[in-house]
């Protein structure tokens, strides 16, 4: 196995149809080789709460384990010139350890995620369009500074997590009357400061110039914090269709650039981890 080249094209966050995606391993893997992508990295939902996902519709259930990585595996074998790993978005809530270890036992990524405020059973979930009501009930500052928090548990887990994932997702609403009135600056503070005490990477995801956020998850202000504090990222697209495969990932290089990364990581189809340089 080759070392990557310089800048070269790396997803490292993908949906499929297993969870709450549009399309099939096959064509995701296609699509990833239509854009010049080097490594595609699937990571479908996994372990979200049953209170949030009761019928199993936007996660991979414990008994379509086996079928996903089957379909994972066809894929592969079918575009070997496309170097695939095999992952899971794991969200995290307190309680979720024994789940998480045991459903996604094999993979070869976990993204560590927090879309779910509260316990298992009596939560809400914060970037759900349709259901506003903990972002009225609360308000925007209280739904950060609780996201914060969960978000710094996450980090600061046992779980095995690789990359944590889109690190200001309450940034989702901004831009509809949800806005934060505080200063976020202390609570990014806080962020890069857990990631870099647990050894976490973060996520820099281009998911947020698709959703309406007009920024990147982290936004600048976050990044550079990251950056500063030493903490690694890798990028993905969280794709959810095969249209958005490796979407923006190059002009991520360069929102990572400005902000005084010169690396990022990227998993490999041997299990490692690689720094590869930006260009």
């Amino acid at each position: 196995m080759r070392a990557l080249a310089p800048g070269s094209i790396a997803d490292c966050h993908t949906h499929t149809r297993f969870s709450d995606g549009e399309g099939t391993f096959e064509e995701m893997a296609a699509a990833a080789e239509a854009a010049g992508c080097a490594v595609l990295v699937s990571t479908d939902h996994l372990t979200l709460p049953e209170s949030m996902d009761p019928a199993g519709e936007v996660q991979v259930t414990e008994a379509e384990l086996p079928a996903h990585r089957a379909a994972w595996a066809a894929a592969r074998e079918a575009h070997p010139a496309l170097e695939m790993v095999f992952g899971f978005e794991c969200d995290w809530y307190p309680g979720c350890e024994g789940a998480v270890a045991r459903w996604s036992d094999g993979a070869q990524v976990r993204l560590g995620s927090v879309h779910w405020l509260g316990e298992k059973d009596n939560g809400a979930w914060i970037d759900d369009s349709s259901d506003l009501r903990v972002w009225r009930e609360l308000g925007p500052d209280e739904v950060w500074r609780r996201y914060v928090a969960a978000w710094c548990a996450a980090c600061e887990s046992p779980l095995a997590f690789d990359v944590m994932a889109h690190p200001d997702l309450p940034a989702r609403f901004s831009r509809e009357g949800l806005a934060p009135t505080i200063d976020l600056a202390p609570l990014w503070d806080e962020m890069a400061a857990c990631a870099r005490d647990c050894g976490r990477r973060v996520e820099l995801s281009t998911a947020g110039l698709r959703k309406g956020v007009g920024d990147y998850y982290p936004s600048l202000g976050l990044l550079e914090r990251f950056c500063r504090a030493g903490v690694p990222i890798a990028v993905g697209s969280d794709a959810h269709r095969p249209a958005d495969v490796a979407d923006g990932i190059l002009a991520a290089h360069a929102h990572a650039w400005g902000a005084g990364y010169r690396s990022t990581d990227v998993p490999r189809a041997d299990g490692g981890w690689e720094r590869m340089p930006l260009r």
